[in-house]
């Protein structure tokens, strides 16, 4: 399955910041030749490379969750969703800035409620990150009846976490919602009996890669 995919393929949250790259490293180019301004191309490619936003073919299935982001798993463990004030399977993804940063929706369903609490900027690789740093969750009713509890963190790097959702919108899933800037980690709160499909070290694609069924 694939969604229409209104977005281009280079974000527009990176064009400012891919506009400037740009124009230093013509600057620099012309002024000092080429030679001096190769580490400025180069900066110029990785912001080019962060901000990409590809189209994604769309596993279909209403249990199935998909990764919300792309990046490596890091974490998968039964523990409380402090938002809903539940046990949960937790499945944490960790993005680095090589990764695309787009965040798509796990499933199908209705936004419920948005959380942004204000924070650190701890590494987000590491497990005191989810509730120390800068974050925004979302709650997410699928249309099976399942809670869902996404969460975007910032990270070391990152200084704006961007959601696009308000409460009672309603998501498809792989639809885009999203966007951190520079490094960061998402958070999910299934409910207990969630199955994860995914092991410790493997990488996702988001929207892409299956990382959960739920129960």
């Amino acid at each position: 399955m694939s969604n229409p995919y209104p977005h281009p393929v280079i974000a527009r949250e990176g064009w400012p910041f891919i506009g400037i790259a740009l124009a230093v490293a013509l600057i620099i180019n012309s002024t000092s030749g080429w030679f001096l301004a190769l580490p400025f191309w180069i900066v110029f490619l990785i912001v080019l490379q962060f901000f990409r936003d590809p189209p994604r073919a769309i596993p279909t299935g209403a249990r199935k969750v998909l990764s919300p982001a792309d990046g490596r798993i890091v974490a998968i463990e039964r523990a409380r969703d402090p938002y809903l004030e539940r046990d949960s399977l937790k499945i944490s993804i960790f993005m680095n800035i090589f990764n695309a940063h787009s965040n798509r929706s796990p499933t199908d369903g209705e936004v419920k409620q948005i959380w942004y609490h204000p924070g650190r900027f701890l590494n987000a690789a590491l497990d005191k990150a989810s509730g120390e740093n800068e974050r925004n969750a979302m709650w997410l009713h699928t249309t099976e009846g399942d809670d869902i509890t996404c969460v975007q963190i910032a990270g070391l790097a990152a200084r704006r976490i961007l959601c696009y959702t308000r409460e009672g919108d309603t998501l498809q899933r792989g639809e885009r919602y999203g966007f951190i800037r520079f490094g960061s980690r998402v958070d999910l709160y299934l409910p207990i009996g969630s199955k994860a499909s995914v092991t410790l070290g493997d990488k996702v694609l988001a929207s892409a890669s299956v990382i959960a069924k739920l129960p």
